[in-house]
This record gives C-alpha cells, structure tokens and sequence, in this order.
C-alpha cells in the first residue's frame, strides 16, 4: 500500500503528509523529534477501511521549519488548514502520542466541530512530570550543546549498525524510533526547530503546558487513552490521573511497553483504535454546547 509523502501548501510553508485508504477519518499526530513514519506500519493495517492522514508537524520530518510560532496552538491551527483548507475534511478521530496528544487535545479545544473522538497516547500536557533529558534541553544554551554530544559521524555509525541488526532479522522497533527521532537533530534546521517545540511546552521544572482545568470539556467526546505502563518519558500515572479526571474515557494499559507503544505493538495498536472507532459515536457539539459547558464550569 503506497504510504508516500504528499505535499501541500499551507500559509506559503511546505508541509509534507501521508495518507491512504477509505472510509471514516482518522488523523495521527506524531510526538516530538518524530514525523508521519512513526506511523507507518499502522496505518497499513487501519487503511483498510479507514481513511487515515499522518501528517509531518511544521519543523519536523519533511515539512518546512521556518522561524516562528511552534506552539500547540499553532499546531492545531495548522492541522485545521489541513484537513479543512487542502483536504476538505471536516471532522475526524484525533489521535495523538506524545507532543501530538498535546496537539490533538489543543485541536479538539479550538476546534470542537473538527473532533470526532479523541485518543491520547503517551501524551503530553496532563501533568507536570516528564523525561530529565527533555527538561535539561530547555536550559540556555542548549541548542549548541546537542552537536558535541551527537556528532554527524556518531549518526552514520549507529545508522550502520541498526542496518547490520535490521538485515540480520533482529527487530528492535522502539529503539530504531528513538533513533530515527533524535538521529535529525545533527541537522541545523530540525535541531533549532527542535528546541523551540521543547521550550514552547516544558522548562527545567517539567512540561508547562497542561490540559488538566479543561479536560471537562472533553466530557461528550467518546476518548481512549492508551500508554505502555514502562514508558520512561511521560509516566504512565497520567494516564490514571486523566482517566479519573475522565471517568466515561475507555483506559488500556499496553504491559511491557514503552514510550512508542504504536511502534512496538502496531497491530494489537490498531486493533484496539478501530475496535474504539466502531463500537463510539461521533460527538455531535456546536457553539451552544461549548458555551453552556462553559457557564456552567464558571458558575
């Protein structure tokens, strides 16, 4: 199944994203450092009778990193143009990990009509704690002290030896994400692209942004969320903390698995993520119903 990168035009930026199948929309959005790859192996399996959209984030993979505004609000303004603007979509099942449940929360906030369902995994913005190594990478100066510690030579020797492995029938697919991630910050574009993402959602103290206060809002709109309970980049207790924030949201604990759960386990993945879209309703919510949500939360 051709899972190539398409190219669209959006605000005068490139912006690069994969998309395949039909039927009901579902849109996955990627984490930090990541890009629409990430994603690859499930949307084979989701393709099938899902029309699904895996787009690269400005300042990652092959979409433009300009100067500018890296903000989860931005973000989500982007995604609306893309499905609205250049792909004349007008609703679908969110899906994000990592930066990308940040994003996908972000969009349903802003956009409410454009959200279908809503699932998080491994995601970013309910709660304070996250990885060392992100929160060290907020510091001054930071973006001068990646290339020292991961040289271009470094790249293409670990490069080698993950294709040495890969010939050899050795799979070891949460690893080779995390290398494909962070492997683009040799690169001047992607690491100042990067930095800005990082410091845009978490300082040295942890992630700064966080979607806790307006969870309620996500009340009428069926949600999942889904973490590895060995995730050692965001802890798995958001996902506990959220789920009780969310008691109608459906909560499943992949044992054994990491931060790059899609990646470990992409069928049983989306097994899980079509079996969600089948046995939900699409939320239907206009402006009235945001607004009593609203004055009611107030009052």
């Amino acid at each position: 199944m051709p899972l190539q990168l398409r190219h669209a035009r959006i605000h005068g930026h490139d912006v690069r994203y994969r998309m395949a199948g039909k039927g009901p929309v579902i849109l996955l959005i990627h984490g930090m450092a990541g890009s629409s790859r990430t994603w690859r192996e499930v949307m084979k399996i989701l393709a099938r009778d899902h029309t699904v959209i895996a787009p690269d984030l400005l300042g990652h993979g092959e979409s433009a990193k300009p100067m500018g505004d890296y903000s989860l609000g931005a973000y989500a303004s982007g995604l609306r143009d893309l499905l609205v603007g250049t792909l004349g979509i007008e609703s679908a099942t969110l899906v994000g990990q990592s930066l990308g449940g940040g994003v996908a929360m972000q969009l349903a906030y802003q956009h409410p009509e454009l959200c279908q369902r809503l699932v998080l995994v491994a995601s970013g913005g309910l709660g304070r704690e996250v990885s060392w190594v992100l929160r060290a990478l907020t510091l001054p100066g930071a973006e001068y002290v990646i290339p020292p510690l991961f040289p271009r030579f470094a790249r293409r020797a670990g490069e080698k030896v993950m294709r040495f492995f890969r010939d050899r029938g050795v799979r070891a697919p949460h690893i080779a994400e995390m290398w494909n991630a962070y492997a683009s910050l040799t690169e001047t574009p992607n690491r100042h692209a990067f930095i800005r993402t990082v410091r845009a959602v978490i300082d040295p103290g942890g992630q700064t942004v966080s979607a806790r206060d307006r969870l309620y809002l996500a009340a009428h709109i069926p949600t999942m969320i889904v973490w590895g309970d060995r995730d050692d980049i965001i802890p798995v207790a958001h996902a506990h903390a959220t789920h009780e924030l969310l008691p109608q949201s459906r909560l499943e604990i992949f044992e054994g698995a990491g931060h790059f759960l899609h990646v470990e386990h992409p069928l049983r993945f989306a097994e899980l993520l079509r079996d969600f879209v089948e046995t939900t309703q699409p939320a239907q919510r206009d402006t009235s119903t945001l607004r009593e949500m609203l004055q009611a939360r107030a009052s």
